[in-house]
Parts: structure tokens; sequence; C-alpha cells
């Protein structure tokens, strides 16, 4: 890290570096770091072309290939928004070079990758953040104690579902299986993290898929079974036609709660809780998931306050991926 001036204080600067040129960093990263004064976008790379990308963000510096970018010593975290096929590789590549990682989400292409990641975290002693930004908006707090706090009374059922129609290319990422595509991979992860974080590690009761021409999900349904009899329906689908919707609705013995938009919140967003036949309707304030994201980022790494997305918390999800997966038939 490195010192800056705003005003009359000085503030440490965080350095980041980006991993891929990606189309999510300028909304996920650059633009959020830009309405700060304590962290700045210092470097890409990017097996395309990283000098126009670099002139269109604002950023100083571009590296010829990932491993140089992991290896400046002018960096302290990278943000990794590659191919999920990639995450594991260059987070860990990252993490022996003496870096921070945050990166997107989905963290690996499976438990395995992950449990390598966690070993270099051991190993180095650095950090990696999963970039569930969503966990950090106002509005997951206000669900995490909410659902706590009783009001639901007994949690009797709850479903899950996160669909966007992404039209089918052979050579997208989001469908090719290889790459780490899949409507479970790119969608699907966020309600499955959403009810893991609410009601603990679930068992896979049954799961069902509809492929692509290519064999990754274009659309994925599981039962899950969190004990205490809790079963949880969880549901995502980038399949032609499908509307919209992130949505989250749990059945308790004393009142209901449907939370709509829990992804991206600043865009629009409503929890209705039904109790005794009437509906109370409300909203959270909050800035954009990302900023909210990138804050919590950079207080936890210098604080050394432990993120409940770390990487403990990303082995889990990717278990229960390859779980659905297995049981769904899909690997």
């Amino acid at each position: 890290m490195n010192g800056a001036t705003a005003g009359d204080e000085a503030v440490t600067v965080t350095r980041v570096g980006l991993l891929g040129a990606s189309g999510i960093a300028p909304r996920a990263i650059i633009s959020p770091a830009k309405r700060r004064a304590d962290v700045s976008i210092v470097a890409v790379a990017s097996r395309g072309d990283a000098a126009d990308y670099a002139q269109r963000h604002g950023i100083g510096r571009v590296h010829a290939d990932y491993q140089a970018l992991v290896d400046d010593s002018e960096i302290d975290l990278v943000y990794i928004a590659l191919p999920p096929s990639e995450h594991a590789r260059w987070t860990i590549a990252a993490l022996e070079a003496g870096k921070d990682v945050l990166c997107e989400k989905p963290f690996a292409m499976n438990a395995v990758e992950a449990d390598e990641v966690a070993q270099a975290v051991e190993r180095t002693g650095r950090r990696v953040v999963e970039a569930f930004h969503d966990y950090y908006h106002p509005l997951f707090q206000w669900v995490r104690e909410f659902v706590a706090s009783g009001e639901l009374g007994v949690i009797e059922a709850a479903t899950a579902e996160f669909n966007a129609e992404i039209p089918f290319e052979a050579s997208s990422i989001r469908h090719v299986p290889e790459l780490g595509g899949g409507a479970l991979m790119d969608l699907g992860c966020y309600p499955l993290h959403w009810l893991r974080s609410l009601f603990g590690e679930p068992t896979v009761v049954k799961a069902s898929a509809e492929l692509n021409p290519l064999g990754a999900d274009l659309s994925i349904a599981a039962r899950l079974d969190f004990g205490n009899e809790l079963e949880a329906n969880l549901g995502a689908s980038m399949a032609p036609g499908v509307e919209f919707g992130a949505f989250l609705h749990i059945v308790g013995s004393k009142a209901t709660l449907h939370v709509d938009n829990l992804v991206f919140p600043s865009g629009g967003h409503s929890i209705v809780v039904t109790r005794d036949g009437l509906d109370y309707t409300s909203t959270v304030a909050g800035e954009e998931t990302y900023d909210h994201q990138l804050t919590a980022v950079l207080d936890a790494f210098r604080t050394g306050e432990s993120l409940a997305t770390e990487v403990e918390d990303s082995v889990q999800t990717m278990r229960a991926i390859d779980d659905i997966y297995r049981v769904a038939g899909v690997r």
C-alpha cells in the first residue's frame, strides 16, 4: 500500500491490479474505486486489447501477461474476473506472489480446486474474498437479522431463484461447461449462497437440469434439506424467454417473507412481510452492492477482521454446487 493525501489527511491507498479486461470490472470495482480516495486501479493484464481497456478506464499500467501483473510489487490486491476455469490457478498465483485477492464468483470449477486455494491461503498467509457483492448490501443484512429475530416463527419452507435470459452462443463463457458456464455456476450460486448464509449447509435431496448443446445447464432446479424439517427449493435459469427475477421467499409459522431483487437492490427491490393476512412492504436504503463490498474488503484487509465470503465459505459453496450437479447428472 502507498500513501496519498485527501484534504489535510494522509490516506493509505490500496493499489489494485485487474486480471482480465472484463465487462464486469467497470461496475464491480473500477467505478466504486473512483468514488473513494483510499483505493486506486493501477494496472490491468489481458489476453485481449488491454491497452485500449486501460485507456478507456484511466488505468496507468498495462502488463503483457497475467504472471507479470501478479508479480508487480506495486500491487496490493488482485481482482480476478477471468473465466471460472482460470480462477483457482490465478488466485493461487497471486497468493504466492504475496497479494490478497478479490475473486469473482463462481470461486472455482469445483470443490477440489477450492480446497487447493484454501491450502494456498494457509500456506501464504494471504487472503481471498469471493465477490458475492450482494451479501454486503444492507438489504441482505436486514434479511439475516429478520430471519434470526424469530419473527417468522418456525421456518417451514423456502424458495430462492435467480433467472435471467442469456442467449446461447457457442463461444460464450456462460454457456461453455469447460470454462465454468451454466445456470448454476453463473446465476444459481447467488440463491444458493442466500440459503447457505441463512440456514447452514444442505443435503441435496433431488436435482434436475436442462442442458444446452454443449452440455452446460440452461436451467437447474434442486431440493435442499437443511435439517430441522426445513427443505428449500433452489432454481436458476438463463433459458430463452425466461423473465428476470432474483427472489427469496420464506414461509414461517407466524409470517412469510418475500424479497425481490436481492442481487442488485439499488436497481429497485421490495420486502414484503405477510402477517395475519396483511402485507407490510418496505425497502432498505443503500448504495450499489459493489460499493458496500469494496468498503467491507478494504476495511477487513486493513483491520484483520474476517469476512463472511472468504475462502472457507467459498469451499462450502463449491461443495454444494458439486453435489447439485452430481444429483442432477450434469457432472
